[in-house]
């Protein structure tokens, strides 16, 4: 493996080139112990794309609790499709009893979603990325003007790395349009969420996600009674970090 690389060069390099040569030097960096996050919605395209290169492919899954019954079924049939082990990453009981304990089970509709999104979806995923080296994840700049216009194909995950262990993160997609990435998964005939066929883009908690009119962006299925450009649930908090 030939790390530690020039991040900034490498991210200029590749730019432009298609998610299959991003993926291809994740693999060439990295091998197996890239990680795959798939969130259940159009993630599809990502690992279909990676599971063609290595089929090997770890892929992980955050399973909030809160999640569409229909997302909890596509899981399994993406798990059925190509035959890999998707880890579901649960939040910590002895954090999320508490909270639910205290504020009840939708209290993110008064005061905001990061204190829910923080026990059910940041510490799992904090907990997951502590014993991981690099992780690949389907954003696209297209997903959020607000937060993800500026999303680098490769970059150093400033939220989740630590002064002992540096975290890298690739994003394939980066440049795909939800167009193109629909075109992938029909011409291909892969699986994808049922929900989509009932009017929602962008999918994530129940509670949190509803369907979006004609014309009105993916984003706004989401978190819709707050501020619609702090809309990350910390996932992808770097891309907050940057803008600022």
């Amino acid at each position: 493996m030939s790390q530690p690389f020039d991040v900034a060069e490498l991210a200029a390099t590749y730019a432009t080139k298609s998610p299959q040569d991003i993926l291809k030097l994740a693999f060439s960096q990295f091998g197996d112990d890239l990680w795959i996050s798939f969130s259940g919605a159009e993630d599809v395209v990502l690992v279909d794309m990676a599971w063609k290169l290595n089929k090997n492919v770890k892929v992980f899954s955050l399973d909030t609790g809160r999640l569409h019954p229909e997302t909890y079924r596509f899981i399994d049939q993406v798990r059925e499709f190509y035959k890999i082990d998707i880890e579901l990453v649960s939040p910590d009981h002895t954090r999320l009893e508490p909270f639910v304990k205290e504020k009840g089970l939708f209290s993110f509709y008064k005061d905001g979603h990061g204190e829910c999104c923080g026990v059910r979806k940041i510490e799992p995923l904090r907990r997951k990325l502590s014993g991981v080296t690099a992780w690949a994840t389907g954003q696209r700049r297209d997903q959020s003007p607000g937060t993800r216009s500026q999303v680098a194909v490769l970059e150093i995950d400033s939220a989740f790395s630590t002064p002992e262990r540096t975290l890298y993160k690739f994003n394939p997609l980066a440049q795909m349009t939800s167009e193109e990435v629909w075109g992938y998964i029909r011409m291909l005939e892969l699986p994808y969420n049922s929900l989509h066929e009932r009017g929602f883009i962008s999918i994530g908690c129940e509670p949190c996600t509803r369907p979006v009119l004609p014309n009105q962006h993916e984003r706004e299925g989401r978190w819709w009674w707050e501020e619609a450009t702090q809309k990350e649930c910390g996932l992808h908090a770097g891309n907050l970090i940057s803008k600022g």
